[in-house]
């Protein structure tokens, strides 16, 4: 038994097809093939059930599968802690970003992370909140940057900062003459949201208690601030920012922007990662680089979390 055989069998069990789980291990089909099925001739069993597609995994297989998953990942650890011992700050480094952090705070830090870590090849993917989750927890991310809290057993949270909702408010708009605004003046019929799947969708959406308004109402929905911005120029709502998605705005646009009295309603956004920390260094690396300069982009002190879960 060797751990090359155990990851084979990891990736069967998770692709349920041995075509696949070779291309997504980078070895040709019938080598993983006849790894898994010498260790299935080792052990005197049958981890898989190959009559049936997509296969699936037997009885003794699944316990097999929970227990490799242990194995691979305490050898993973090993290495860990050499490179720890040694001060090796190196290696490939998968990070995962939701698409509402993603483009405002990669460019921030991304070009000062790798000139002082030139060793490391990050890996950088955009997925949402839960594809991130489940990727943590199936080892195809090393970490994540997300709106927490997230409340997920196998998931550590470490928080990077606290980033403030801003509303942009079209001069004509019920708000446009408010000098700040309060959550009780939100009404969530005449806000442009993200589409579902979003995060800060849910975190808006929870932060809007107030009873409609009324009069005739849309709902619009998007999957960027920057066509939310446009709708709302073109006087069909108002809608709220993650403030760091303020800071480019050209002068016209930032005159529409309300921000809240305080506490200032707020996200928490966190680097995440599984409970068995792997790569510990590069995560710590990569938290002092990010909070080390966003400290300086938000001054921000009395801010109220909002959640974004949906509760």
């Amino acid at each position: 038994m060797t751990i090359t055989q155990l990851q084979y069998v990891l990736a069967v069990a998770e692709y349920k097809n041995f075509t696949l789980a070779a291309e997504k291990s980078f070895v040709t089909q019938p080598t993983l093939s006849m790894q898994v099925q010498k260790l299935e001739d080792e052990l005197d069993i049958l981890l898989f059930d190959r009559s049936k597609k997509p296969i699936t995994i037997t009885q003794v297989g699944e316990k097999i599968v929970a227990q490799a998953k242990n194995i691979v990942n305490e050898a993973a650890r090993i290495k860990d802690i050499v490179e720890q011992e040694k001060g090796y700050i190196g290696g490939d480094y998968v990070l995962g970003i939701i698409p509402t952090i993603m483009p405002t705070l990669l460019p921030m830090f991304l070009k000062t992370f790798i000139q002082k870590y030139p060793k490391v090849n990050l890996i950088i993917k955009e997925q949402n909140t839960e594809s991130l989750i489940q990727n943590i927890q199936d080892g195809h991310l090393d970490a994540a940057i997300a709106a927490t809290p997230l409340e997920v057993d196998f998931i550590k949270e470490r928080p990077l900062y606290y980033e403030p909702f801003v509303g942009y408010v079209p001069k004509e708009h019920r708000l446009g003459n408010s000098i700040q605004i309060v959550p009780e003046d939100l009404d969530i019929e005449d806000i442009l949201l993200l589409q579902d799947g979003h995060c800060f969708r849910e975190g808006v959406l929870n932060l809007c208690k107030t009873p409609k308004i009324g009069g005739e109402h849309f709902s619009l929905q998007s999957g960027s601030f920057e066509t939310l911005i446009n709708l709302s120029n073109e006087g069909l709502g108002m809608t709220l920012l993650p403030y760091l998605n303020t800071i480019d705005l050209d002068e016209a646009k930032k005159k529409k922007l309300k921000y809240f009295k305080d506490p200032s309603p707020a996200r928490e956004v966190s680097l995440i990662y599984h409970k068995k920390e792997l790569k510990v260094q590069i995560t710590e690396a990569l938290k002092d680089v990010i909070t080390s300069i966003v400290r300086g982009a938000i001054a921000f002190q009395d801010v109220k979390i909002i959640s974004p879960l949906n509760k």
